[in-house]
């Protein structure tokens, strides 16, 4: 395992993080039981990832609670979220701290490294860096949590104006970031202010459904080529981003995807999500392997910076 200092936190963290939520869930998404989940997480603990995201609404903090039984608390870095509830008009600092007290149960610790608001939005942000902040530095100084982190809900902040204010404010110590091939803003929007006020990063969205599934892939494209913002070459085949992979390329296309995020920089964490050990090993091999060629990086940017919002497709909630 390849390991990095998690910004201005000094957490040492893995460059691959575990993530609990997406569509798999652990595989408790695609209905499979508590103690597959629980061996997914220990295998990735096996494997020297020692970084652990989930949140409340996944689903996964009593799995991941029964999986870290046992082990060193210092050995792993354990982060965790509180949403807004569907149906509330605006994030509300009460049900924010209970929403940490729960977790905390659920995961059966007395702390966490990393406490995130999440998916804030542009609209909202400045309700919660007023109200809800102070509630948490106070929940904080009694030792619920280690480092404040906020997470954007990418598919409705496609230039991510929210993130871009917050990170460079000096209120949050982490960021999770949406960045990936074909969705490129955070380079221009996020990362230069994220390395300069020491924000640590975690990535999400670096496959998630697009780059998984060749079919969604295609139709993307051709779909993006319609409205004149691809090349029309890229619509006439069922894989459009095959050049990534060649004998001194990628293996794969989600190969490709993990790389090409993890090798960004400003990039500190790739989270990815599973549902099978077998998956779990192939994206930690992805994620500690060499950058992609230069050449095939440069295509990439010039193929894609411009797109805004693509393959930012959230899962359904727990």
């Amino acid at each position: 395992m390849q390991f990095t200092t998690l910004g201005r936190t000094g957490l040492r963290v893995s460059v691959a993080g575990l993530g609990c939520g997406g569509f798999s869930r652990l595989g408790l998404g695609t209905g499979h039981s508590a103690e597959h989940a629980i061996g997914i997480i220990r295998s990735a603990l096996d494997l020297g990832v020692n970084l652990i995201d989930t949140a409340a609404v996944y689903g996964t903090e009593d799995v991941v609670g029964t999986a870290l039984r046992g082990v060193a608390r210092d050995s792993v870095v354990v982060c965790t979220k509180a949403s807004k509830p569907a149906g509330d008009t605006a994030f509300s600092a009460e049900k924010v701290v209970a929403s940490l007290d729960e977790s905390l149960v659920r995961l059966g610790l007395d702390y966490v490294d990393v406490f995130q608001v999440h998916a804030v939005p542009p609209s909202a942000y400045d309700h919660v860096r007023d109200a809800v902040v102070p509630a948490l530095l106070r929940e904080k100084e009694k030792g619920k949590f280690r480092f404040l982190g906020i997470t954007e809900t990418a598919p409705n902040d496609p230039e991510q104006i929210m993130l871009n204010k917050a990170v460079r404010e000096g209120v949050w110590d982490t960021a999770m970031v949406a960045f990936h091939m074909m969705d490129q803003v955070a380079r221009t929007q996020v990362f230069p202010h994220t390395l300069a006020h020491r924000v640590g990063t975690l990535m999400m969205f670096a496959v998630r459904s697009i780059f998984a599934r060749p079919a969604e892939l295609a139709a993307t494209m051709r779909d993006l080529a319609a409205a004149g913002k691809v090349s029309a070459s890229l619509a006439d085949t069922d894989d459009p981003l095959g050049f990534l992979v060649h004998p001194d390329g990628a293996s794969s296309l989600t190969d490709a995807a993990y790389r090409y995020v993890r090798h960004e920089p400003g990039v500190d964490v790739v989270l990815f999500g599973t549902g099978s050990e077998a998956h779990l090993k192939t994206n930690v091999a992805s994620i500690l392997k060499p950058p992609l060629p230069e050449a095939d990086r440069r295509k990439l940017q010039d193929l894609f910076s411009h797109l805004r919002g693509v393959g930012l497709v959230a899962p359904p909630k727990a």
